[in-house]
């Protein structure tokens, strides 16, 4: 792991809590949680051991923000593909080319984001691991996985080099 940057941004909303008594209706009791943004962006070596060094980055940004192991599951199984897609294909294991990883959280959920130094690709292009001739292939499940683990996640080409995918989980 290489240049850890986190930042944190206190006091996104207050805490509230009304209540409202009435002897003929039940005690209505509203509460607002405090929320507290954080965004760690992080850098890897172009190796496949920043999969599980990544993986367990977001592991732990998980495990603080409270995530349970049925969305922590699909989490994982979409940071490994998204960082071995940016090692292997993006970067082509090159080792003067670095992974970018940025978590960040949300009122909503959190956002996952990585980045490669490669020459780009078109995801649309990928060929759908679902029909039948590739239902049997052993490669190329992986942006298939991180659309149905997460909630949003897109593509974009950075003009300076590189792709980034950006994935969205709501909680």
């Amino acid at each position: 792991m290489l240049n850890p940057r986190p930042s944190v941004a206190f006091g996104v909303q207050k805490a509230e809590t009304h209540t409202q008594w009435l002897p003929e209706r039940p005690c209505l009791l509203i509460v607002t949680p405090d929320v507290t943004l954080e965004t760690i962006e992080l850098r890897f070596p172009s190796r496949i051991e920043a999969v599980d060094e990544a993986a367990a980055a977001v592991a732990e940004f998980m495990n603080r923000l409270g995530i349970g192991d049925d969305v922590a599951f699909g989490v994982d199984m979409a940071i490994r593909e998204a960082v071995t897609n940016a090692v292997i294909h993006g970067n082509k294991f090159d080792g003067a080319k670095v992974v970018g990883l940025k978590l960040r959280n949300t009122a909503e959920g959190f956002e996952i984001s990585v980045h490669d130094q490669g020459s780009g690709f078109n995801p649309n292009e990928v060929p759908d691991p679902t029909t039948d001739e590739n239902i049997l292939k052993t490669s190329g499940r992986g942006i298939f996985f991180m659309r149905n683990f997460m909630d949003e996640v897109e593509w974009s080409a950075d003009p300076k080099g590189g792709t980034s995918v950006r994935m969205i989980k709501k909680l």
